[in-house]
Parts: C-alpha cells; structure tokens; sequence
C-alpha cells in the first residue's frame, strides 16, 4: 500500500475523479464530487464491489480486503451490519479506504439509527470526504446474532432517501434548520427485482428515483429473463434516463451454498437450472466464477443497464479475475492506490 495521503489531496481527486487542481467540472447542474459519479456520467460501465468490514478495530484488514479490488472496480461499498450482524462500522470502513484515494459507498440502514443519528452520520461522512451513499432498509434482527437488538426503523429507504437529498439540495436539517455547508452526496438505493409481484418492482423504483435516488444497485441476478423484462419496464417508463442501474451479480462457490442463499437469505432467488449447473460441474468453483462472467457479458448488453455491482461473500479474491475476464471495462483500468503515485504523488 502506498503512505497516507495528504486528506485535502485525497478528497480533491476523489471529488473531481482526476488530477488536483483540475476545475470542478458541471454535471448535471450541481458540481461533479465523487470519481465513482464521474464514471457513470461519462457514459463508462461501472463495476462496483462490496467489502465485508472486519470484527476487528484494525484499519490494515480493511485496507488488505480492499486491496484485492485494485484496478477493478469503481466503488466499493461497506456494508452496514450485513444480515444484522455486527462489524466494524461503514462510516468507519469508508472513512479508512478515502484516506488512501478509494472511492468507498457508505451504506445506511435504517434498522440501526434515528433520523437524529442518520443525519449526523451523513454530515460526519461528507466531512471525511466520503461522496457516495447507499439507502438501505436493513435485514430484520431476528437474521442476526444479536436478535435481542431492538429495531429502529424510523425511516424506510425511500424517506431516508429523500433525507439526504434535502440535507444535500436544501442545505437544512428535517427539523428546518439550516446547514452551514451541506453534504456533498451521489444517493444511491437498492431494487430487487425479483421479489413477487415482479410487476410491482418497477413502481417501487420510481418512487426510489423521485425520492432521489440518482444509482441502484439491486439485488443478485441470477434469473435473466425477469431481470430483461424488469429493464424494459424502466426503460420504457424513462426511468433509466434519470437514474443509473447496475444489476447484481455475485460468484457461487458450490450448488449447496447457492441453494442455502436461495432458501435463507431474504430476497435472494437462484434459478433451479443454475443450481443443477453448479452441481453437475467437476469444479463447482470454477463453474461458479463462469457464470459469474456469463451474466455480467450478458447484462451489459441489456438496455438501460449502466454497470454491474459484483457480490462475492468469502469469495473477494475472484472479483479481479471474473471482472478481467467478462471484458466489461472495455480495456480501462478503474483506479488504485498504486496508480496514485503515478497520478497525485505521496506525502512523506
């Protein structure tokens, strides 16, 4: 890993997606603030990626599972209290990787804090130099290991959606006071397309994209043929002309681990035929990182589709293969710290 860099040289080219001293470009008439925004605007197909934070208070574990993405992914999500479990903090998380120039996703759930504590959050990260947020409701207690937790839930994503964009746009708290400097934030929420009634699904992300919603990362896209039609939907609704989707995909380590998602992970759905294909394959990994590749080739292709977000749950090694490999950067190569010290230099 490269020495720390200078915050106020790191949020720079974190704001402005290129060199220090470059003029805050126009996008959309608000001031480009994040290279993962940058990405999308510029017409690129985005990857992006998620990092499970460690049970640990040690900032190297953070920098190490992140360093596995290096010239791979745009952004890197960190997640809040995935399946109600308890980690090191997103906040926490992506503060440690701006630090070092990674362009990190803060996730909000809103099964943890108030509206108090969210606004708060919100401001401490943009403070840190973190520029993109992701509104999440957050998996119930009950999944977790501290099911004795008592849920909050003062908001569901589309309010809390609708909160950033307020402190960022209105430069004002929910209460109606004012904010001295408000957050710069690219708002992000989350769609799963394949939870019944299907044909439900491309309302809710309109209410997602009214409420301010400007990306969605959705769920894992195993099943193509829902995943088509629920693109066409938002595309013929105008949808994607103002908010940009990128499908989840994710990389399956055997035919039981998929059918144990399917079976326990809320919102998940696995097509039969992909599980009989992992559990006919001689290597199941192999076969796992194939599919993963299969899917993200073919998602590209999907009108209305911007990029891929690739979830690969004690698999993170395989992300830079599977993505080298599917050919969906088209020959760029997304930043990394060590790209860094050719582009923005080290400060000893």
């Amino acid at each position: 890993m490269p020495d720390i860099i200078d915050k106020n040289v790191v949020q720079d080219v974190e704001r402005l997606g290129t060199n220090p001293g470059d003029p805050l470009p126009m996008l959309d008439g608000h001031v480009s603030h994040g290279r993962f925004e940058r990405v999308l605007k510029d017409g690129h197909f985005a990857v992006t990626t998620e990092i499970a934070p460690p049970d640990s208070a040690d900032p190297d574990e953070v920098l190490a599972r992140a360093s596995l993405f290096d010239g791979y992914v745009d952004a890197i999500n960190a997640t809040d209290g995935s399946g109600a479990h308890c980690h090191m903090s997103s906040l926490a998380v992506c503060a440690i990787l701006t630090r070092v120039g990674y362009s990190p996703i803060l996730q909000i759930s809103c099964r943890d804090r108030n509206r108090i504590a969210i606004q708060g959050d919100t401001l401490g990260a943009a403070a840190l130099g973190v520029c993109n947020a992701l509104c999440l409701s957050g998996d119930g207690v009950g999944a977790g290991d501290h099911p004795e937790a008592k849920p909050v839930f003062d908001f569901d994503s589309i309010s809390l959606t609708r909160t950033l964009r307020i402190l960022r746009d209105e430069s004002r708290f929910l209460s109606g006071r004012k904010i001295d400097l408000a957050p710069k934030l690219f708002i992000g929420s989350s769609i799963n397309p394949f939870v019944p009634p299907v044909e439900n699904r491309v309302n809710q992300l309109a209410k997602k994209i009214e409420a301010g919603a400007e990306y969605i990362q959705s769920q894992y896209c195993f099943d193509l043929p829902v995943l088509k039609d629920f693109m066409a939907r938002a595309v013929d609704m105008g949808l994607t002309e103002n908010c940009y989707i990128l499908p989840g995909v994710g990389v399956l380590p055997s035919a039981r681990t998929a059918k144990w998602m399917r079976d326990n992970v809320p919102g998940v759905h696995i097509p039969d035929s992909v599980i009989k294909r992992m559990k006919q394959a001689d290597k199941p990994l192999r076969e796992g990182r194939k599919i993963c590749i299969e899917l993200m080739q073919q998602i590209k292709e999907i009108p209305g589709v911007s990029g891929v977000h690739v979830m690969a749950y004690r698999q993170e090694k395989w992300v830079g293969d599977v993505v080298k490999k599917s050919g969906v950067l088209d020959g760029r190569t997304p930043w990394s710290p060590n790209s860094a010290e050719t582009t923005i230099g080290t400060v000893n």
